[in-house]
């Protein structure tokens, strides 16, 4: 069997497969965490990972969203920045593990130091936050905290801990408004095109998105979508509280 690095080299849809029909092993509970946060191995008969499991009976409840889908919110993040084709947030699946259905996310080895404010004004980083502003304006993210941008050791860039998105009302909370007022980038703005036109065509992407969320929360997404093309620039934060707390 090979190490646990070497699903990082692997093709997207080989590492969905391994997160998804591999056996599953707990090997700690990661501290800190708000909801029950285990880190976990997965394998199969060619290849093993570190990877994050949250079961759903270890969500901790919340008066704003539903209790028992924070995983599913998870996984769609992750439908939706894959379909836009933005390598932003670390693959993740929702199936079975040892406490019950919950979300499985591949583990990021990050940097030690790096997160959101130790990058912001590096010049390498800049596309791929750009984007994730996108990203998070339309999944409307409650919760994006600088330490919820992960660098891992090949200097990549991933967004983790999207849970708390997609709900029906605003709720848009980020770290990230350095881009504010700021006309989108063209390449993005093309991505975003190709994203309405995908949940407009696209059945098995739509009922996948159903399965994870309710129908007005899809209709929602679709609208913030269209209003940020129709737009065409960042927004200025809202009147709500727009920054997560703590902002680490």
């Amino acid at each position: 069997m090979n190490n646990v690095r070497a699903s990082i080299e692997l093709a997207p849809e080989r590492v969905k497969r391994l997160l998804s029909e591999g056996a599953m092993e707990v090997k700690d509970l990661i501290p800190w965490s708000s909801n029950a946060t285990l880190l976990v191995t997965v394998h199969d008969a060619d290849y093993s990972t570190l990877a994050i499991y949250k079961p759903q009976r270890g969500e901790r409840p919340l008066w704003d969203f539903p209790y028992g889908t924070l995983g599913r919110r998870e996984v769609a993040a992750y439908l939706v920045a894959d379909t836009l084709g933005w390598r932003l947030v670390p693959p993740t699946v929702l199936r079975q593990g040892p406490h019950g259905q919950g979300s499985v996310q591949l583990f990021i080895q990050a940097q030690d130091d790096a997160n959101y404010f130790t990058i912001q004004h590096d010049a390498r980083y800049r596309d791929d936050l750009q984007r994730l502003a996108a990203f998070d304006l339309i999944t409307n993210n409650a919760d994006r905290k600088a330490g919820h941008c992960l660098v891992d050791l090949e200097g990549h860039l991933w967004a983790i801990d999207n849970a708390l998105s997609f709900h029906v009302e605003p709720k848009l909370r980020t770290v990230i408004w350095d881009y504010a007022g700021m006309m989108l980038p063209p390449h993005i703005m093309a991505d975003l095109r190709g994203l309405r036109d995908v949940l407009h065509e696209d059945a098995a992407l739509c009922q996948a998105l159903e399965r994870l969320l309710s129908a007005e929360e899809v209709n929602l997404l679709r609208q913030r979508l269209a209003g940020l093309i129709q737009a065409r620039r960042y927004p200025d934060p809202g009147p709500w509280r727009s920054v997560p707390w703590p902002l680490i």
